[in-house]
């Protein structure tokens, strides 16, 4: 498996850890959530990498993200 391949496994489950957190901890719908999450900076960050954001906790990554909302 190469490295791309494996930064987007990374990717990928870190998205959904995101979503569901999100979902929990606010107490709406995981579809709420993923529309919250796919339309916010948040989400253009860790798909370019700016910033290392992807490398970060998911806790810390909605903490993030509520703030920008």
């Amino acid at each position: 498996m190469s490295d791309l391949e494996l930064e987007n496994i990374y990717t990928e489950h870190l998205e959904e850890d995101i979503v569901l957190q999100l979902s929990k901890k606010n107490n709406i719908s995981l579809e709420k959530a993923m529309q919250i999450y796919y339309q916010s900076k948040l989400a253009n960050w860790i798909h370019s990498g700016e910033f290392g954001v992807q490398y970060l906790d998911s806790a810390v990554l909605v903490e993030l993200l509520e703030k920008e909302n």
